[in-house]
């Protein structure tokens, strides 16, 4: 039997999937520019819009969008 292979997601996709789905919750996962703000809270981080406060650092994205339910089993983050 023929091992199935994952359908990629863009990195940029999911994170447009992810953060329709945080629009209810009035939450956003955006990414940390690349000078010094990277080395603090990771690659994404979490923030509440309607504070302006940060509300997770170091989002995974994938494991968020799984948790969300925007990833499906069938498909993963393309590398």
């Amino acid at each position: 039997m023929a091992k199935r292979r994952k359908v990629p997601v863009s990195e940029r996709a999911l994170v447009q999937r992810v953060n329709r789905k945080l629009k209810e919750k009035n939450e956003k996962v955006l990414k940390s520019r690349s000078n010094g703000g990277g080395l603090t809270r990771g690659e994404y981080y979490l923030l509440d819009t309607d504070h302006h406060a940060l509300v997770h650092e170091s989002v995974d994205l994938e494991g968020m969008g799984r948790e969300l339910g925007v990833l499906k089993d069938w498909e993963a983050l393309a590398e």
